[in-house]
């Protein structure tokens, strides 16, 4: 097996459901576990370096976050082993196959942790809404359903996320009232 289809490798299965489209679907998930397998080490990155006056509140948040989606790369590789298919998973492979940017290291204040981690949420929710598409145009009503699932846990957390950074936003924008032509 060469490297570069490793990721849709297919073992017999008793699913019905044909070959070609649990490759596609295979694929689709292993590019799902290398993201969220990513955004995982990212949110610990941030638990653990995160300062400033709401550093308790945004560690303990932080550390629910990457719980969470440690348990997504459970249910994401146990998917992908489930249609027959091989999960790979390794880190490796997750920082290659990533849709995410790099997490900055030159970080240290709350907000700036919460902003890169909004910035890193926003492109993984998209990737997810796509998925839930393209796996119900491909006929597999569980894996969409996984994909929901999951999407909606990261649109909750994204709105975490958001609400701490709207808060400076709309009072920056109060502070400045615009002239209103009547």
């Amino acid at each position: 097996m060469s490297p570069n289809n490793h990721k849709q490798h297919l073992y017999p299965t008793r699913i019905d459901m044909p070959a070609e489209t649990r490759s596609q679907i295979v694929g689709l998930l292993n590019a799902t576990l290398a993201t969220t397998l990513d955004l995982k080490t990212q949110v610990k990155q941030a638990h653990w370096n995160v300062k400033g006056m709401d550093f308790y509140q945004l560690h303990l948040l932080f550390d629910e976050m990457a719980t969470e989606l440690e348990d997504y790369v459970d249910t994401v590789a146990e998917r992908v082993t489930a249609l027959g298919g091989l999960a790979v998973g390794t880190a490796r492979t997750a920082a290659a196959d990533s849709i995410l940017p790099e997490f900055p290291f030159d970080i240290l204040d709350g907000k700036e942790y919460v902003t890169a981690l909004a910035d890193r949420y926003a492109p993984y929710a998209k990737h997810l809404r796509v998925a839930i598409d393209k796996t119900g145009e491909l006929g597999d009503a569980d894996t969409a359903d996984l994909y929901t699932e999951i999407s909606r846990t990261i649109d909750k957390r994204l709105w975490f996320l958001e609400a701490h950074l709207q808060a400076a936003a709309t009072t920056t924008a109060s502070a400045t009232p615009e002239k209103v032509a009547l």
